[in-house]
């Protein structure tokens, strides 16, 4: 009898001493590094997509060593239901129980688009939809402006240039209702600080002096400059006669080269052909140009005109005559032979 129950004694303890043994291994397994490249992998989820499909297609492709472990250690925390579609990019180091806190979690990966400074809101709509991480639509831009819940409002200048993050598939809108939303904020607070005396009536008359500034330099030393020749022809009932609105509304007419006969077609946006401000944006302002607009730095100077130097910069000249001279100068630097 007694050799019986030692026999029972020691069967327990290699039973749990097994178990103990398989519970460790299990533990380390879940624990280890997944098996992938130096630089990580990537992973997508679809929509509907079970935790088991997701083991086993990293388990084809080598990266998951025992994907049946990490299915029921899921489904014993009950995390096998939680897991989120969409594009994860996994770094070195990660390990089966950090990989399924990141698919429960959604961190999936954002992918980036930039709206640039200055760009048409033509020109905004081709960067968007030619980005393979966005879902293109084909809504024009009397539709989006209806979607962005402000119809009849023309769509030229109403996007923040920016960085935006968003995750694979998102739609053209979306994005562009993130940038509409940061324009209007951006907006709305340089109008609060306007100078008191602006000749500007309305945001939206700053929104689109700022996107001429914009036009007309890329160097932000001479943003307020600008804005201040552009106030003080207002103030004196001086056309603009500003080169980037006659080129907007040539539209699609404009081969490049700006010719005497183009300054003199009459249209909505041509400064040399009619007064004030254009009807609406020409391109899309950012920070620097929107401020600007709001307040100038207000001079004698009525005209301007690029150096020629090669550095983007302008002269700024008081009277007719001496923005000649300066005429004269930018075209002599344009004819000097390069070196």
């Amino acid at each position: 009898m007694r050799s019986r129950a030692w026999l029972a004694v020691l069967t327990v303890i290699a039973l749990v001493g097994a178990g103990s043994a398989a519970t460790a291994f299990a533990w380390r397994m879940l624990n280890a590094p997944l098996a992938m490249p130096a630089e990580g992998t990537w992973l997508e989820v679809e929509n509907g997509m079970s935790l088991r499909r997701v083991a086993a297609q990293l388990g084809e492709r080598g990266v998951l060593l025992y994907p049946w472990l990490l299915t029921a250690y899921a489904r014993s925390t009950g995390d096998a239901t939680r897991i989120r579609a969409g594009e994860y990019q996994l770094p070195p180091g990660t390990t089966p129980l950090s990989l399924l806190a990141r698919l429960v979690s959604g961190q999936v990966y954002l992918h980036q688009v930039t709206i640039v400074e200055g760009w048409r809101f033509a020109e905004l709509l081709r960067a968007l939809r030619s980005n393979p991480a966005i879902a293109a639509s084909t809504l024009d831009g009397p539709s989006i402006m209806t979607a962005l819940g402000e119809p009849g409002v023309h769509p030229e200048g109403q996007f923040f240039p920016d960085t935006y993050s968003f995750p694979k598939g998102t739609a053209d809108l979306d994005v562009l209702r993130q940038s509409h939303q940061a324009l209007r904020a951006h907006l709305d607070a340089v109008w609060q600080s306007r100078t008191p005396d602006t000749l500007l009536k309305s945001s939206y008359e700053a929104l689109i002096l700022a996107s001429i500034i914009e036009k007309e330099t890329a160097l932000p030393a001479e943003r307020r400059l600008i804005a201040g020749v552009f106030h003080e022809r207002l103030r004196r009932n001086m056309r603009l006669q500003t080169d980037p609105t006659v080129i907007y509304g040539l539209g699609e007419s404009f081969d490049g080269n700006l010719r005497r006969d183009d300054l003199e077609r009459d249209t909505p946006y041509n400064t040399y052909t009619r007064g004030g401000l254009p009807p609406t944006p020409i391109a899309l302002p950012g920070a620097g140009a929107l401020e600007a607009a709001v307040t100038p730095e207000i001079s004698a100077a009525v005209y301007f005109v690029a150096t020629g130097r090669g550095d983007g910069s302008h002269h700024f000249s008081a009277t007719l005559e001496e923005h000649d001279r300066a005429v004269r100068d930018y075209l002599r630097q344009l004819r000097k032979p390069e070196r």
